[in-house]
C-alpha cells in the first residue's frame, strides 16, 4: 500500500503495513513527499491550521487509524492512534492545550499523512510498530532494556539448564523473568531438587562410549548422576527434564503433589532411603510454592499494574500458571505529551502482545485502557483471588519504580529534585514549581506564651537557616486564627519590604480556620493568587484549598505528601522547642522574681550557675553565698527555707 492512497482501507499486519510506510520514508525519517508548510504565524500562535492542512482535515474519514504529523523538514515528528481518524485529528487544532509540550507540537505540525485500519486495535499495534521505529521526537517512549533474562532447555541427549540473555539458541525459552535474582532463584529449586549437569560438554554417545571425560566435583556431591560418563541413562535424565518442564511451567503446585505421593508410596513399601531423598525435594518445592504461588493452584492468568511519577511511568505484566508467576516483565514509558494512564497502559499491552506474541483474551488491569482490544475482556477486580494477584502486581511495580527512582538520583540528584518538584505542582495544581515552600505551627498552653514557628523547605529540603521563631503580639488568649494572620502578615510584609522573593506555596498548619485567617492576611497584603496557600487538617492526608469546602486526599505514599508530612513534623517540633524555651524561662522568672531584693541579674547567674531553679531551692547557704554573694545569698536562702512559726 503506498502512503499516499491514503483513503484505501487496510488490512494487512502490523509488520507488512510498517514495511509499506517505509518505502515512503528516507533513512533520517523524512517522507519523500512534497511539504507544503502554508501555515501563517497567526494560525501558528492560535492553533490553527493552514488551507493545506484544513483540507486535509476536512477530508480525513470518521474510521480508525493512524495518523503522522510532519515538520517543515517532512519528518515525521508524532504518531498518534485514532478511533475516528477526523474527530481525533481535528481536536489539536479548535483550541490551546493545558500541556505547554502539545501546544509547541502543534506549532510544529506542517503537513500530515494518515493510513485507515480495520480496528482500533489494530491501530494500537501500528502506532506501536512505527514509535519503535521512528522515534518521533514528541511521543512516548519506551526505555527499553531488551535483554531480560530467560532460562532454556537446550536439545541434546543429556539437556542443560541455564539462564542467559541471548536469543536464537537451539533450546526452549522460558521467561522472560523481571530480574536476574528471580531467574536465579528459579534456577536454584531446580539444582537442589534434581541431578543435573552443569558442564558444557558434547555428551554425544560416541563421545561418551570413548570415555573422553572425567567425573568433575558435581558428581561426588550428588549434584550431577554422571551423564558424561554414562552413570545415567538418557531416559532416567529426561525424566527429571520432563518435571523441570513443569516447575519452569508454573505447574510447582501439581509436582508438589506428585513428589509427596510417590513419597508415600516409597515409605509404604519400607523404601525408606528413597523416600527420604523424595522427601527432601518435597521439603524444598513446598518452601519455594509458599512464597511464589500467589494465586489458586486452579488460577491462570495474565495481569498489568501501573505507576507513575512525574514524567515516567512504569508497568508490570504477570503470567500465572496453575496460580504460579511463570513470565514477568517490568516496561518504563517517558512521557513526551500529556499522555494518559489509560494510553499508556494500551501501548503497554500491544507491546507485550507483539514481543512475545502473547494473545490474551482475560486480563486483569488497575483501570480499563484506552483502547477497546478484540476478543479480550478487562478485569478490575476489587476483592478476591484477582485482586491480589493486581495487589502482587501493583506492589513490584511500585518496588521497580522506586529502584529506577532512586538510581536515577545517585546518577542525577538534579533529576529527582525535577521529579519531585513536577510531582508536586501537580498534586497541589500549581501553576509553578514549588521549590520554596513554608509551613506554619502555632504553639500555646491554655494561651500562655503563644508562639508561631515557620519553617523552610528549599527543593524539598529543609533550608535550618531560614527558619524563624515569632511571639505573636496583638492577640490575647489562645486564638490561633488570629495567631496565624497575625504572623502571616509580619512574615510577608517584612520579605516584600526588603525585596525578598516569596515563597511558590504556603502551608498552614491547621483545616479551615486557619486557612482562612490566612487568605484574609494575603489579601490585605495583595498577595492573594501570587502565592499558593493551602491549610492541612489533623490528619496528614486532608489538604484544603482556599475557596474549596471538601478536601483533597493525596495518595499516603506519595512523595508530595512525605515532603508535606515533613514541614508539618518539623514546624510543630520547631515551634514547641521554643515554646518549652519561653515557659521554661517565664516559669523561672516568675518565681526568683518573687522573691523581695532579688532582681532579674540574680536570677540570670543562679540559673547560669546552679542550672535549675530545683537546684537553687535544694542549694545550701554556703553554695548559693558562693554564686550571688553573703547577702543575696541569706534573702533566697530564707525565702527557700523559712523558719518555722513559734508556738
Amino acid at each position: 500500500m503506498s502512503v499516499e492512497s491514503e483513503h484505501t482501507s487496510v488490512t494487512e499486519s502490523a509488520d507488512e503495513l510498517l514495511k509499506d510506510v517505509g518505502r515512503n520514508i528516507d533513512a533520517t525519517g523524512k517522507f519523500g513527499l512534497e511539504i507544503k508548510p502554508d501555515r501563517t504565524k497567526e494560525d501558528i500562535a492560535n492553533n490553527k491550521p493552514g488551507n493545506h492542512l484544513r483540507e486535509k482535515i476536512a477530508n480525513l474519514p470518521d474510521s480508525p487509524g493512524v495518523y503522522m504529523y510532519l515538520d517543515k523538514t517532512g519528518k515525521v515528528i508524532y504518531v498518534g492512534k485514532a478511533k475516528r481518524l477526523k474527530r481525533r485529528v481535528s481536536s489539536y487544532f479548535n483550541r490551546r492545550h493545558d500541556s505547554i509540550r502539545t501546544n509547541i507540537l502543534v506549532r510544529n505540525i506542517v503537513d500530515l499523512r494518515y493510513i485507515v485500519v480495520t480496528s482500533e486495535e489494530d491501530a494500537l499495534h501500528l502506532e506501536n510498530a512505527m514509535i519503535k521505529n521512528y522515534k518521533p521526537h514528541y511521543n512516548v517512549l519506551l526505555k527499553d532494556d531488551k535483554s531480560y533474562p530467560w532460562i532454556v532447555v537446550t536439545k541434546e541427549l543429556y539437556p542443560r539448564i541455564f539462564m542467559t540473555r541471548e536469543k536464537g539458541l537451539d533450546a526452549k525459552y522460558y521467561g522472560p523473568y523481571s530480574s536476574a535474582q528471580m531467574a536465579k532463584t528459579m534456577l536454584q529449586l531446580i539444582r537442589d531438587v534434581f541431578p543435573l549437569r552443569s558442564c558444557m560438554h558434547n555428551l554425544e554417545e560416541k563421545n561418551i562410549a570413548k570415555g573422553k571425560y572425567r567425573l568433575c566435583l558435581d558428581y561426588h556431591l550428588k549434584k550431577c548422576g554422571g551423564a558424561c560418563r554414562g552413570f545415567v541413562n538418557p531416559e532416567q535424565y529426561g525424566e527429571n527434564i520432563i518435571k523441570i518442564r513443569q516447575i519452569l511451567n508454573g505447574e510447582t503446585v501439581l509436582l508438589e503433589k506428585h513428589l509427596k505421593d510417590e513419597m508415600t508410596k516409597l515409605s509404604d513399601d519400607w523404601k525408606f532411603e528413597e523416600a527420604q531423598e523424595i522427601k527432601e525435594k518435597y521439603e524444598t518445592l513446598k518452601k519455594y510454592n509458599a512464597k511464589t504461588v500467589i494465586a489458586s493452584p486452579e488460577e491462570d492468568a495474565d495481569m498489568f499494574a501501573y505507576e507513575e511519577t512525574g514524567d515516567s511511568a512504569y508497568v508490570n505484566f504477570m503470567h500465572l500458571h496453575h496460580g504460579a508467576v511463570v513470565q514477568s516483565l517490568n516496561l518504563e514509558f517517558r512521557r513526551k505529551l500529556a499522555e494518559t494512564p489509560e494510553e499508556i497502559l494500551s501501548l503497554a499491552i500491544a507491546e507485550i502482545s507483539r514481543r512475545f506474541n502473547r494473545t490474551f483474551s482475560e486480563v486483569i488491569v488497575p483501570f480499563i485502557p484506552d483502547v477497546e482490544f478484540n476478543n479480550i475482556s478487562f478485569i478490575v477486580p476489587k476483592r478476591g483471588d484477582k485482586k491480589k494477584i493486581l495487589d502482587v502486581g501493583m506492589k513490584n511495580v511500585k518496588q521497580y519504580m522506586e529502584e529506577k527512582e532512586k538510581m536515577a538520583e545517585k546518577l542525577d540528584p538534579e533529576r529527582g529534585v525535577e521529579q519531585l518538584m513536577e510531582q508536586m505542582k501537580k498534586d497541589f495544581r500549581l501553576e509553578v514549581q514549588p521549590r520554596h515552600i513554608e509551613c506554619f505551627d502555632n504553639s500555646n498552653i491554655q494561651g500562655s506564651n503563644p508562639v508561631s514557628s515557620c519553617v523552610v523547605f528549599r527543593n524539598g529540603k529543609p533550608s535550618k537557616k531560614d527558619y524563624r521563631h515569632f511571639i505573636i503580639k496583638t492577640v490575647d488568649g489562645p486564638d490561633d486564627f488570629a495567631s496565624m494572620k497575625e504572623v502571616l502578615h509580619r512574615r510577608y510584609s517584612r520579605m516584600m519590604a526588603e525585596g525578598e522573593e516569596l515563597p511558590q506555596l504556603v502551608v498552614v498548619d491547621g483545616g479551615k480556620g486557619q486557612l482562612s485567617a490566612a487568605v484574609e492576611a494575603f489579601e490585605e497584603l495583595g498577595i492573594r493568587g501570587k502565592v499558593a496557600l493551602v491549610g492541612i487538617a489533623k490528619r496528614l492526608e486532608e489538604i484544603y484549598f482556599p475557596g474549596d469546602s471538601l478536601p483533597l486526599y493525596i495518595d499516603k505514599k506519595s512523595r508530595s505528601l512525605k515532603v508535606i508530612q515533613a514541614l508539618r513534623d518539623e514546624a510543630h517540633r520547631f515551634g514547641i522547642t521554643h515554646h518549652r524555651l519561653r515557659r521554661s524561662k517565664s516559669q523561672i522568672s516568675s518565681e526568683l522574681n518573687n522573691i523581695k531584693g532579688v532582681g532579674e541579674t540574680t536570677a540570670k547567674t543562679l540559673m547560669l550557675k546552679l542550672k535549675s531553679v530545683k537546684k537553687i531551692k535544694e542549694a545550701s547557704l554556703d553554695q548559693l553565698t558562693d554564686a550571688v554573694g553573703p547577702s543575696k545569698a541569706k534573702i533566697i536562702f530564707n525565702y527557700f527555707h523559712p523558719e518555722p512559726a513559734a508556738n
